[in-house]
C-alpha cells in the first residue's frame, strides 16, 4: 500500500529543530499546528553561542551531520531564506598546552579525513592571519568555510516564512493513542485535545517526560558572556577561536585527560555587531539558568590569555541556559518504536544551532515517507526508546 503524505502534523517544541520541521513540512502542503509551552527560541535555541560548526565534532555520524548541516546553511543563505542570517567564517582552533596540542593534532587528522578542509598555520602565517590572537599560542589549525548563526533568528525566519502559528504557552500533556497503542491521533494539550495525522516531538528537555524517557536525557548547564562593541579588536579576528580545550571539555577526541573543572571550555565569537560572544561551560549540576563568579572568572581570564585585546573590553552580560544532552552522546531522531506515525528529534546539547536546519528536514522526508537524505541510522530511537520505556 503506498505511502499517504499527512495533511495534518503537529509539532512539539518551538526550537530551531521544530521550527524547521514546521518550515519544511509546510513547504510540502501539510497543515502544521506548532505548539509551545512558552516562547519560540525560549529555551536552548535562545541562548546557544549560534556556531554552525564542524570544528569540534567527533569523528562518525556527528561530523557526518555537520557538514551536511553546513551545506544546508550554504544553500539556504544563496536560495535567500537565510541571506542576511547566516555569517560565514573560519575556525580556529588554538592549543596552548602540550595535552591540548595532541588532541588537536588528531582532531586535525579526523577532520581532514572526513574531507573538511583546514590548514595547520605556522605562527609567521598565523600572526599574520590572525593579529589579535596571543604569540602565545602553541598550535593553530583553521577550519574552512565554516559559519555563525543566531538562533532566534533562524526560527523567526522559519516560521514567518512558512507561515506557521505558534500556539504560545499551550504545553502538550500527552500523546493522543489508538485504540490499539500503535499509533497516535494527536496530543492533549493544556485546553484540550487535538487530532493530527502525525506527531514530532521537538521539546527538548520537556520530551524526556512526555515520552518517558527522563533517564536517557540529562540538561546540560552552559554559560556565556557578551562584551561591549570593540570595532578594531573585532576586525582583527578572520573568525572564532575555539581553545583546544573546548574539545577536551566536549570530548570531540578520545583522551585520558581528566575531567575539566566545570567543564570548561572556550570558544570566542566576533559578532557582526563588533561585539564578542564567549563561553563557556559543560555543567551537569547546579542552578541551571544563573551564572556564577567563579566560572565567568575562569572563563574571562582564559579569554585575555588568548586574545589580550579583550583586557580593555568590558563585559556587558552574562547568561546561562539548559541544554538537552543524550545518556550516550548522540542526539535522538527519528521515528518512535512501535508508533507508526510519531517521530522524536531531541538531545542535540550544544549540537543544535548547526544541525537544526537539517535535523528538520529530514524529519519532514521521514514524515511524509521519503528516505531522509542526510542518514539517521546512528541516531535512532530505538537504541534508547522501546514502547515509551527506556531500554
Amino acid at each position: 500500500m503506498p505511502f499517504a503524505q499527512p495533511s495534518t502534523v503537529v509539532i512539539i517544541g518551538s526550537g530551531i529543530v521544530g521550527a524547521a520541521t514546521a518550515y519544511f513540512l509546510a513547504c510540502r502542503g501539510v497543515s502544521v499546528e506548532l505548539f509551545e509551552a512558552d516562547v519560540p527560541a525560549s529555551q536552548a535555541t535562545g541562548a546557544a553561542d549560534g556556531a554552525v560548526s564542524v570544528a569540534s565534532k567527533r569523528p562518525g555520524p556527528m561530523m557526518e551531520a555537520a557538514l551536511c548541516g553546513i551545506a544546508l546553511y550554504r544553500q539556504l543563505a544563496r536560495d535567500g531564506l537565510f541571506a542576511d542570517c547566516f555569517k560565514r567564517r573560519s575556525t580556529f582552533i588554538v592549543a596552548s598546552s602540550k595535552a591540548e596540542c595532541d588532541v588537536l593534532e588528531a582532531h586535525s587528522n579526523a577532520l581532514a579525513t572526513a574531507g573538511v578542509p583546514t590548514a595547520t598555520l605556522a605562527p609567521r602565517v598565523a600572526r599574520d592571519r590572525f593579529p589579535a590572537l596571543s604569540p602565545d599560542a602553541l598550535m593553530i589549525v583553521e577550519v574552512y568555510d565554516e559559519g555563525h548563526a543566531i538562533g532566534y533568528r533562524i526560527v523567526h525566519r522559519f516560521l514567518t516564512s512558512a507561515g506557521v502559528v505558534v500556539h504560545r504557552g499551550n504545553a502538550v500533556e500527552s500523546l493522543l493513542l489508538a485504540a490499539d497503542a500503535s499509533r497516535v491521533k494527536g496530543v492533549v494539550t493544556a485546553k484540550g485535545a487535538v487530532r493530527a495525522d502525525a506527531v514530532v516531538v521537538a521539546a527538548g528537555s520537556g520530551s524526556a517526560q512526555l515520552l518517558g524517557i527522563e533517564h536517557a536525557l540529562i540538561p546540560r548547564k552552559g554559560q556565556l558572556l557578551i562584551t561591549e562593541r570593540a570595532p578594531a579588536l573585532n576586525a582583527a579576528m578572520p573568525g572564532a577561536i575555539m581553545s583546544g580545550r573546548y574539545l577536551l571539555s566536549k570530548g570531540s577526541q578520545n583522551t585520558h585527560q581528566a575531567k575539566l573543572p566545570k567543564g570548561l571550555g572556550l570558544v570566542i565569537d566576533p559578532l557582526e555587531t563588533g561585539q564578542f560572544l564567549i563561553g563557556g561551560t559543560r555543567e551537569d549540576h547546579g542552578d541551571r539558568r544563573d551564572n556564577d563568579i567563579d566560572a565567568v572568572t575562569r572563563i574571562l581570564r582564559d579569554a585575555v590569555a588568548l586574545v589580550p585585546g579583550l583586557a580593555n573590553v568590558r563585559l556587558l552580560r552574562s547568561f546561562a541556559g539548559t541544554r538537552t544532552a543524550v545518556i550516550d552522546g548522540m542526539p535522538l531522531v527519528g521515528r518512535l518504536p512501535h508508533l507508526e506515525n510519531a517521530y522524536v528529534a531531541t538531545g542535540f546539547e550544544g549540537d543544535g544551532i548547526c544541525l537544526g536546519p537539517i535535523t528538520g528536514r529530514a524529519i519532514s522526508q521521514m514524515v511524509c515517507g521519503e528516505t531522509p537524505e542526510m542518514s539517521l541510522a546512528a541516531f535512532d530511537p530505538a537504541r534508547l526508546v522501546k514502547s515509551g520505556v527506556v531500554a
